[in-house]
């Protein structure tokens, strides 16, 4: 019985789905994706380039700067087969132990950036508040222990789904509304009944994003309350200032992830490129968004990133 048990869910494929267009199209749509993903993981490697080699930057800040570029090179790197390999190869099937590896990874890394945002904010938050004892409250070995706690954190609550999903019987062929796997989707395609996935899918997400972004909307409340007891005018546009490139990264996150997890919910009658077009956008577009933001409002870091360039380029003249 065992074995026939194994036989049908090694025979399991999901079929992947992209954006609508016929075949000559894929090539053409290849083409941005591959410009993003260039551009994502150059940028991601460039800033953990930056921050490792000079010692200017060893701040937390940057530190947990680049905890967010190692999370988002992950997602790219994580989605990158499955995407790429529809438009240009047409290869739209993978297996359930695949489809559970990718959906597993995905889930564990957003939960992870979720983490690194609100780490962001208490950064902030702690610059902000009590610049003088700054670096003494968060040092080195601090910041790493708050980044461990971060993964473990997610390993605990994602490391269950794909165990749930296992368990499911499926239909030998299975179409999935995006280019790669995601919980929420697999759950659907079950022939069981779904009802512990969907509580604890919803869990998952009121535990992670739910609660960081709460603690993070409570943390620029007190960051406002602080800055608005600073006297001088300057000083208080300054200090809200260092806090632009943490906001757009958490609204490049949350925002596109919400929608789609709304959508995936409640919105039955949604259109499919709506959800494969805000699917891209929760993935790609932080990643490849989060490099630029950071490089064109921190001058430090725009400086650094400008003169390692500079020197390359002359030491390959000479």
């Amino acid at each position: 019985m065992s074995a026939v048990n194994d036989t049908k869910l090694n025979s399991v494929i999901f079929l992947l789905t992209g954006l609508p267009c016929n075949g000559d199209a894929h090539l053409w749509i290849s083409l941005p994706f591959c410009f993003m993903y260039v551009i994502s993981v150059v940028g991601n490697s460039v800033i953990l380039f930056i921050v490792k080699t000079d010692p200017s930057l060893h701040e937390p800040m940057y530190i947990f700067l680049s905890m967010l570029a190692i999370t988002d090179l992950g997602i790219s790197i994580t989605t990158i087969p499955t995407i790429l390999g529809i438009y240009f190869f047409n290869s739209r099937e993978i297996s359930l132990d695949a489809c559970l590896a990718q959906l597993f990874f995905i889930h564990l890394l957003q939960c992870i950036e979720s983490s690194v945002l609100l780490l962001m904010a208490f950064d902030r938050f702690i610059a902000i508040h009590n610049p003088l004892r700054y670096a003494s409250i968060l040092t080195p070995p601090r910041i790493a222990k708050m980044g461990l706690v971060a993964v473990l954190r997610a390993m605990v609550i994602i490391l269950p789904l794909p165990f749930l999903l296992k368990r499911f019987r499926y239909s030998r062929a299975n179409v999935l509304s995006h280019s790669y796997c995601l919980h929420q989707e697999v759950m659907k395609m079950a022939c069981s009944d779904i009802t512990v996935n969907s509580i604890y899918g919803l869990f998952t997400k009121l535990l992670t994003m739910g609660l960081d972004s709460l603690l993070i909307f409570l943390s620029y409340v007190m960051i406002l309350k602080t800055v608005l007891s600073i006297a001088s005018h300057a000083e208080c546009l300054r200090a809200l200032n260092t806090c632009v490139s943490h906001l757009c990264a958490v609204l490049l996150f949350y925002t596109p992830e919400i929608s789609l997890s709304v959508i995936h919910r409640f919105g039955k009658g949604s259109s499919p490129l709506l959800q494969i077009l805000l699917g891209y956008i929760s993935l790609l577009l932080p990643s490849l968004m989060n490099p630029i933001v950071y490089s064109m409002k921190s001058k430090h870091l725009r400086v650094r990133i400008i003169r390692v360039f500079i020197n390359t380029t002359i030491t390959r003249k000479s």
